[in-house]
């Protein structure tokens, strides 16, 4: 595969997307944003903004002419557009494409079935078909639990309010990596296209259990008075699937206590048995960084 130099971003202005866009132009790529008609977003100076209308392939199409690879960061609310997106970077030529995975294993056979990744899954398969159509590549890349925005959000664990939720005890391990690192685990896909050709790639800073993290956390913030919640996943998919059966039912609800199944439930595959680390050159947190991290968010939550 030829060298890629034009990326199309989509899904800039969102939690993960300024943090690709960084590493893609600390790497030298020229970048084009895809924004929504109409947006006030801003972006740096030596970023091509291109205005579409996400409802429309043609519009989509004419976007992304030239470009040589596609990255969707779009949020878990708007993953099915990706299903136009897919479709335009195959009729304009793009040579890779990068779906908006970036979380938990869903190559993995039972965290596929999990309903809050249907799109998610509707979209691999989409690719497939463009691999075999258009003979555009993609790469789905893997990489845990945003880790440095998990503690900002008290995902993870809030260590300014001392508190974690300990899912089934929080002995089970599990990969995480903070956002820069996934930008630079981007960067380096798009410098290795063949070796990442039509797979998924695995990368983490590292791997920890919650109660490593805990320990951690008390170093952080002090060892006293902290709350310790025992929380038994199969409840809390059971309450997901419950939540499911209501005629309007919340996708922030019963969305959210999949996706922790995802990352912290047995046999979904959050625990990468396989790096791609050194492939793109991330090298793994010590513990002194990890704990670092932590320390970060003590007053920060």
């Amino acid at each position: 595969m030829s060298t890629i130099t034009k990326v199309a971003l989509a899904g800039a202005s969102g939690n993960l997307g300024p943090a690709i866009l960084e590493q893609l132009l600390n790497a030298g790529f020229q970048v084009t944003v895809l924004t929504r008609e109409g947006s006030t977003h801003t972006f740096p100076s030596s970023v091509k903004v291109a205005p579409v209308d996400y409802n429309s392939v043609a519009s989509l199409t004419e976007a992304l002419r030239g470009q040589d690879a596609v990255i969707s960061t779009l949020a878990s609310a708007a993953i099915h557009v990706q299903l136009g997106l897919v479709e335009a970077a195959g009729k304009a030529g793009v040579k890779r494409f990068l779906p908006s995975e970036f979380g938990s294993n869903t190559v993995n056979d039972k965290c596929s079935k999990l309903p809050c990744f249907k799109y998610k899954v509707v979209v691999q398969d989409a690719l497939k078909k463009e691999v075999e159509t258009s003979g555009m590549s993609y790469t789905l890349l893997c990489n845990g639990p945003f880790f440095d925005w998990g503690m900002m959000v008290g995902f993870v664990m809030n260590v300014k309010g001392k508190s974690i939720d300990l899912y089934d005890g929080g002995n089970r391990m599990f990969s995480t990596t903070t956002l820069a690192t996934i930008g630079k685990a981007v960067v380096g896909i798009l410098r290795h296209p063949e070796e990442t050709k039509n797979r998924a790639v695995y990368v983490q800073d590292t791997a920890t259990t919650l109660r490593q993290l805990l320990e951690k956390g008390k170093k952080a913030a002090g060892p006293d008075g902290w709350t310790e919640n025992i929380v038994s996943l199969d409840e809390v998919v059971a309450a997901g699937w419950e939540e499911l059966k209501k005629e309007v039912p919340n996708p922030a609800s019963f969305a959210l206590n999949f996706v922790k199944a995802s990352i912290w439930g047995e046999g979904y595959g959050c625990h990468f048995e396989k790096l791609d680390n050194e492939l793109l050159g991330i090298k793994e947190m010590s513990e002194e960084e990890v704990q670092g991290v932590v320390n970060r968010y003590v007053s920060s939550n």
